[in-house]
């Protein structure tokens, strides 16, 4: 998601409109118990790696990050939360296998707390959010929809907050600005 080519200055991401944000990861409960969190951690790289393949999914950017020695978690962003919908009940993809066989071992009493899995999903309406980088590569929200000179959203965070897309005001009847 991120490059090595660092843009000087300060930027903004270049997001207009409503931003689909899913947190999604997993916590190693037992070091020992290798064999059951070492298979949902190849998997969840794997399902990253087929939406990648496949633009038309929806996901627009990720990154993968580790809270602690036991959690492991992506943010990623999407196109709209009806794709992201779309994704994970897709019968022909891989997200939707892996949650066939957890949901038969939980049915099946197998399951043993080896490894916990979560998620989080947020839609952040436009005026909701606002980013800044200094000197950084294009990274998080800015990797997936683009950067921009900071000055084009306001050098303050409450000039970013307050932006409004053209698409925005022209569906509220007001003026795009």
């Amino acid at each position: 998601m991120s490059g090595t080519r660092v843009t000087a200055g300060r930027t903004t991401a270049a997001a207009e409109g409503d931003v689909v944000v899913l947190l999604i990861g997993m916590r190693v409960n037992y070091f020992w118990a290798v064999h059951q969190w070492v298979p949902v951690f190849f998997a969840m790289l794997r399902m990253v790696r087929d939406l990648e393949k496949d633009g038309s999914r929806g996901l627009l950017g990720r990154v993968l990050l580790t809270a602690s020695p036991r959690t492991y978690y992506v943010v990623q962003y999407w196109e709209s939360k009806e794709k992201l919908y779309a994704y994970a009940s897709a019968p022909d993809m891989f997200h939707h296998k892996v949650w066939a066989i957890i949901n038969r071992q939980e049915r099946a009493g197998k399951v043993r707390q080896h490894v916990g899995i979560w998620h989080e999903a947020y839609v952040v309406p436009e005026g909701s959010y606002e980013s800044i980088y200094a000197d950084m590569p294009p990274f998080g929200l800015a990797a997936a929809y683009g950067a921009l000179p900071v000055e084009k959203r306001g050098r303050r965070a409450a000039d970013r907050f307050a932006h409004r897309s053209p698409k925005a005001g022209a569906e509220a009847g007001g003026v795009a600005g």
